[in-house]
């Protein structure tokens, strides 16, 4: 996704419902994270995601409630490889990192979603969240406004994904879905140019 320059809105748009499911199961499990309804009805045998997601389910499903808050803890919570938090290991100070916190708070602010505070503004779920609800249409802030998020996590989980990968961890396929769909709504810049 390197040097990409144009954001399919209307493909965004599309994908929202089901970037809203992918923070859902990056989020912390509860009992309805799992449940068959949710996944049939927000992801598609046509999402670029899809077979990542079913291979994710196939795999997690062999596992108890209590087994995959297990594995959730010991993967996000316990592991500096693979932070929930974006911008965390990529500002050389925390006066940068916190900069980017805040211009992330306002914009979510700017497109509709009041953060809580007890969350910081570059945590994967809320980041998903806000993609999933932000209202863009006919606004000239959105294309550059949701480049910046789309770099956040794609930057965010680019090593998390390889790492995840390395390590046969039934998270990778969540990670690689969440990259597949943001790659889904990228205009590359050769096809940008075949458009001019």
């Amino acid at each position: 996704m390197e040097g990409f320059s144009v954001i399919n809105l209307q493909k965004l748009a599309q994908y929202q419902e089901s970037l809203g499911y992918l923070g859902q199961q990056i989020n912390f499990p509860e009992k309805l994270t799992f449940h068959p309804n949710v996944f049939q009805e927000t992801i598609e045998a046509s999402h670029p995601a899809y077979e990542d997601l079913c291979a994710f389910r196939e795999i997690i499903m062999n596992y108890s409630l209590s087994e995959i808050k297990a594995i959730y803890t010991d993967t996000f919570d316990f592991s500096k490889n693979y932070p929930l938090y974006m911008t965390y290991n990529r500002f050389d100070t925390q006066k940068e990192r916190g900069q980017m916190l805040a211009k992330l708070k306002v914009l979510y602010e700017m497109f509709g979603l009041k953060m809580i505070d007890n969350e910081l503004s570059d945590y994967l779920p809320l980041m998903l969240q806000f993609l999933q609800v932000a209202r863009w249409e006919n606004d000239v802030r959105a294309e550059d406004n949701l480049k910046l998020i789309i770099m956040i996590i794609e930057d965010g989980t680019y090593e998390m994904a390889n790492h995840l990968a390395k390590n046969n961890n039934p998270y990778a396929y969540v990670i690689k879905a969440l990259r597949q769909t943001l790659k889904a709504c990228i205009v590359s810049n050769k096809e940008v140019g075949n458009h001019a």
